[in-house]
């Protein structure tokens, strides 16, 4: 990587709040030794309150909406003008890294510390959102957080309940939150202007090529699926090798070939074979039944749906021709979201001034920007971490990589004066 200019001292600063403040933010966990921080809990709250602070601190006027994000906004020149909003998420998975999520937030803290800390007031109000549940880690269902700002909650969602049988309506009451609030976190559409998201790859494409940055094409999206063969159990030792109907054979058959025709197809498409149960399970019986998992994604739906049929094509041919029954079952789906080409070349332009180039790339994880893109035009830096190593406590980013994307951010920012 040949960076195209040096970093400012400023910037290195910057990188360095960040570290110690997302160092500062997995402290608040309410597992000791571990981080994991979930919605509607204590540290939930306490993080909120923190980073509120840091808002306050760069002239941001801060408030909890009615779900529990935690806002913040640095006015403009004209106050009627969309804002531009920036964020990303607070939550956690259960024994998570620190830097998924608060990365986001922390680092568009520093952006708006540069304009006050400058005297700079854009034509548009600034805004920061922290958004209180992404990861879906104690109820079971994600972007809670956005989904306020979009108001498309659905209402079961306040009757779905964690492992302790607590509902959401009850955790927010518990918290001072009133559940028949919750429309009042919503947004009017001629609220923002556009969305801007930083957050680490979770992937190694970015330290394959050696580059700290990229820009986000799309979020990928998915398909996921239960499937399984039906043949015949039998005698291991009795039923010849030719009369065998072997669910099991069947099934690994499959899984070769969804890797062999996924990896050839290519356009960033990818399909996992997640979990697997055989039966009946015995080391002297010939599998009559497999169970498996199909997560199929990529960041273009046609694509995607034809890889999706050319698969489960291929899983009926095999067991056509092994004598036994294929079904399959569709329980998950998501749109794949296309991040907005103009935001794409403003980040892309202010990336290659600092890197020499500038990567575009899917995201195979969820991400805020899902719900927000239904409302508003959305973009995504990434930043390059460790070994795509996500979700772990051995998550890891650098400084240097982190003032790169704060430089990054602000330059982009910037942009938006004119």
């Amino acid at each position: 990587m040949i960076a195209a200019i040096p970093l400012s001292t400023e910037a290195e600063q910057a990188a360095l709040r960040v570290m110690a403040r997302c160092d500062r933010l997995a402290e608040l966990s309410e597992t000791p030794g571990e981080l994991t921080r979930v919605y509607l809990s204590a540290q939930h709250i306490q993080a909120n309150r923190l980073v509120g602070e840091w808002m306050a601190a760069v002239g941001m006027t801060t408030w909890q909406d009615s779900v529990g994000n935690i806002c913040g906004r640095y006015e403009g020149l004209d106050p009627q003008a969309p804002a531009l909003l920036l964020g990303s998420h607070l939550d956690s998975v259960r024994n998570a890294g620190r830097y998924d999520g608060p990365l986001g937030v922390l680092t568009a803290i520093e952006v708006v510390a540069h304009l006050h800390s400058q005297g700079i007031r854009l034509p548009m109000a600034v805004e920061i959102v922290g958004f209180a549940d992404e990861e879906g880690t104690r109820f079971g269902i994600t972007l809670l957080g956005s989904r306020g700002l979009t108001g498309t909650w659905p209402q079961d969602w306040l009757q779905r309940t964690d492992g302790h049988g607590i509902s959401v309506a009850e955790a927010m009451l518990g918290l001072g939150l009133n559940p028949a609030d919750i429309l009042a976190a919503q947004r009017d559409v001629n609220d923002f202007c556009a969305y801007l998201e930083l957050h680490i790859e979770q992937g190694p494409c970015l330290q394959s090529a050696d580059l700290p940055l990229g820009v986000v094409t799309a979020i990928n999206g998915a398909r996921r699926l239960n499937c399984g063969f039906v043949g015949h159990a039998g005698h291991a030792g009795t039923v010849p090798m030719g009369h065998r109907q072997d669910a099991l054979a069947a099934a690994a058959e499959w899984m070769v070939a969804i890797e062999t025709m996924t990896a050839a197809r290519g356009d960033n498409l990818v399909a996992t074979v997640g979990k697997i149960e055989s039966f009946p399970g015995a080391v002297n019986v010939i599998p009559g039944e497999v169970r498996l998992s199909l997560d199929v994604r990529g960041p273009e739906d046609n694509a995607l749906g034809v890889l999706l049929a050319d698969l489960l094509g291929k899983a009926n041919e095999i067991a056509a021709r092994r004598g036994l029954r294929f079904d399959a079952e569709q329980f998950y789906g998501i749109q794949a979201t296309a991040c907005d080409p103009a935001l794409q070349q403003r980040l892309a332009q202010s990336v290659e001034a600092l890197q020499g180039q500038s990567m575009l790339l899917p995201s195979g994880a969820g991400h805020d920007a899902i719900a927000i893109a239904e409302r508003w035009p959305v973009a995504m830096l990434f930043v390059r971490c460790k070994d795509g190593i996500s979700h772990h406590p051995d998550e890891s980013v650098n400084v240097e990589d982190v003032a790169y994307a704060t430089q990054a951010y602000i330059d982009t920012v910037l942009g938006f004066a004119q």
